[in-house]
């Protein structure tokens, strides 16, 4: 028996009855992947179980679920293309590609160019480190010694406590800006002082900080945008061309580049990309001059490459851009588990390191254990985001990582009455509350802003469900009725009360009006007018703060200028056309301009307070 075939049968034993996990790679097994390519039997048969038959989040013991094949998943979500690399006991084991790099284009290759979007942040933390460890820049210094042509704005906040670059790298700077749009091709691009300060041409806010610095973790990929201005003041180089000479080329990263836009040259490497609909990002790929978070143009296989030379780096193997010193700093979790550039996870005997990416039209995830596995995945869509967790949880599974794979429960027969006795409305937060109810013989589950999940039992008091990765373990009282729950989502266990019948009887009926809005597709009564006035609110910089909610209004005054000039770009409103009602209760409408359309949504209280808004998917 081949070893690959042993190795899948002990996990199928290990994660799940034979006949589940194995009936799943046994219906999917017959890919066009050859067995006998140059890559070996083995590698050939792992390619075949994964592009043949992807995971689900959930396998219930003994239950035989239908095969979904990699082609037949990309075509659901739209993904025209995706690049895969595999890395296997700290080697580069294979990398392929699915798919085409544009719709009636040529196939998707190892070497096709992808944009890594926010996974720039850890190449450009290694570059950090890199003159850190030279001496040249103290990481725990105040960066306004160090920056020149822009300086960190003064404020009370920063005065309590000056940014420094280990704060910049591990988002604890206490700075705004989460991340970028990019810039349609074509369109003015801001210079680097302009996008600090957020001033036209720059389509973000000015970045600033407004918590006391090293006090809490806030993802910032403006604070990304500090790190490439302190580089090219440090160093006096263009931060394209200082990463080339400093991380890129030393590791072996020979098709990758932080350029931006990309060199007309090399237009014909790249994967364009698509919306969430299927349909091209007009103009094609956004140009990113905020490089340092977002601008890496790569492959999988170099991001391999340069995953690997931490891992070597790590053992002191290999020391090209990081002493071994400096890459266990990279590495060492401080705030909500973060290191300079990387998330951190694991177990203490298996840690890994890993950051996801989303730009306009490409969606990537990197992974990797510190010492053995890992694999780098990148699409050319939006819907590529949903695609990237299913890739990896299959890799998982077939590599037998000690993360990210199915989870496996088994399915108990319980009176369908019992249900009746956890029925009810438990309160996670303030604002915030995990409904269950019974519908015949099926219980469901429904939090706030979320769609209804029905969730099956494994025990009298555990229940789990199989559209998402989630357990409720219901905490029953001496009459058999449950006083509190507890929720299990994302690694993390949130325990609710369930509040008095009376008490929950106004929150069920929301719930339930945002339901039957959801399903009817029927606008809250006066929104689109709400929505008209409020973008004429925007344009003159008048917006009614009373008709707001607390944190909306926050975030309006906040942001009113930069919000300002994109409404100003854009024009008067020529039409508004209800696009969808979201399970959360925003009404989406597609608003066309005098100049251009975007998407704007808004949650419209029965008291006509705006609860929430916003804007995207802007085309001018």
């Amino acid at each position: 028996m081949p070893a690959a075939r042993r190795r899948r049968d002990r996990l199928a034993i290990r994660h799940a009855s034979i006949m589940t996990l194995t009936a799943l790679w046994a219906a999917g097994a017959c890919s066009s992947a050859s067995a006998a390519d140059s890559s070996g039997a083995a590698i050939g048969e792992h390619i075949q179980h994964i592009r043949g038959a992807l995971l689900p989040a959930v396998v219930i013991n003994g239950k035989r679920e239908p095969a979904t094949t990699l082609a037949d998943r990309m075509a659901s979500l739209h993904v025209p293309g995706v690049s895969v690399a595999v890395i296997h006991n700290g080697r580069l084991e294979w990398a392929r590609g699915f798919g085409v790099s544009r719709i009636g284009g040529p196939a998707v290759t190892p070497n096709t160019l992808f944009q890594a979007a926010s996974i720039s942040k850890p190449v450009t933390a290694m570059g950090v480190l890199h003159w850190v460890q030279m001496g040249k820049l103290d990481l725990d210094g105040d960066v306004n010694q160090t920056l020149k042509r822009w300086k960190m704005p003064g404020s009370t906040l920063a005065q309590q406590k000056p940014v420094t670059a280990r704060e910049l790298l591990s988002h604890t700077a206490g700075l705004t800006v989460h991340g970028f749009e990019g810039y349609a091709s074509g369109a003015p691009l801001p210079n680097l002082e302009q996008i600090l300060d957020g001033l036209p041409p720059a389509n973000s806010p000015a970045i600033r900080v407004d918590t006391v610095p090293g006090t809490i973790w806030r993802y910032s990929g403006g604070g990304y945008v500090v790190l490439q201005q302190l580089m090219e003041d440090l160093t006096g180089e263009h931060f394209a061309k200082l990463m080339q000479e400093t991380v890129l080329d030393p590791i072996g990263m020979t098709h990758s580049t932080f350029t931006q836009p990309l060199p007309e040259g090399r237009l014909a490497e790249l994967a364009a990309p698509y919306g969430m609909d299927g349909k091209p990002i007009k103009g094609g790929p956004h140009v990113y001059p905020e490089m340092a978070p977002a601008g890496l143009w790569t492959t999988p296989s170099d991001l391999a490459r340069f995953a690997i030379e931490i891992q070597r780096s790590l053992r002191g193997n290999s020391n090209r851009v990081l002493s071994v010193s400096t890459t266990r700093m990279m590495l060492t979790g401080g705030l909500n588990n973060w290191g300079l550039g990387v998330n951190l996870g694991g177990q203490k005997n298996h840690p890994f390191f890993e950051h996801g990416g989303a730009n306009a039209g490409y969606r990537c995830e990197l992974t990797v254990y510190n010492a053995g596995d890992g694999a780098i995945i990148m699409t050319n869509a939006d819907g590529g985001g949903q695609l990237t967790e299913e890739l990896r949880r299959t890799i998982a599974h077939e590599y037998a990582w000690p993360d990210f794979q199915p989870k496996l429960h088994r399915l108990i027969h319980v009176d369908a009455g019992q249900y009746d006795l956890l029925t009810g409305t438990y309160q996670l937060q303030p604002d915030a509350f995990l409904t269950i109810s019974r519908e015949g013989d099926r219980l469901f589950s429904q939090a706030t802003g979320r769609r209804p999940t029905e969730v099956f039992p494994e025990s009298e008091r555990d229940y789990f469900a199989t559209a998402i990765d989630a357990r409720i373990m219901f905490d029953r009282g001496a009459r058999g009725r449950a006083s509190r729950l507890v929720l299990n989502q994302d690694g993390q266990d949130r325990t609710a009360n369930r509040i008095d019948d009376a008490a929950a009887k106004p929150i069920a009926e929301a719930l339930a009006a945002i339901n039957r809005r959801v399903h009817d597709q029927t606008p809250a009564i006066g929104s689109e007018a709400a929505l008209r006035q409020f973008i004429i609110e925007i344009s003159t910089g008048t917006p009614n703060y009373d008709k707001l909610g607390t944190e909306l209004a926050g975030v309006t005054r906040d942001q009113l200028a930069s919000i300002q000039t994109l409404v100003d770009r854009l024009g008067a409103v020529q039409s508004i056309a209800l696009k969808e009602v979201t399970p959360d209760g925003y009404d989406v409408y597609t608003v066309r301009f005098a100049n251009g359309s975007a998407e704007c949504g808004l949650a419209l209280h029965a008291d006509g307070i705006i609860a929430g808004a916003f804007i995207s998917k802007v085309e001018e």
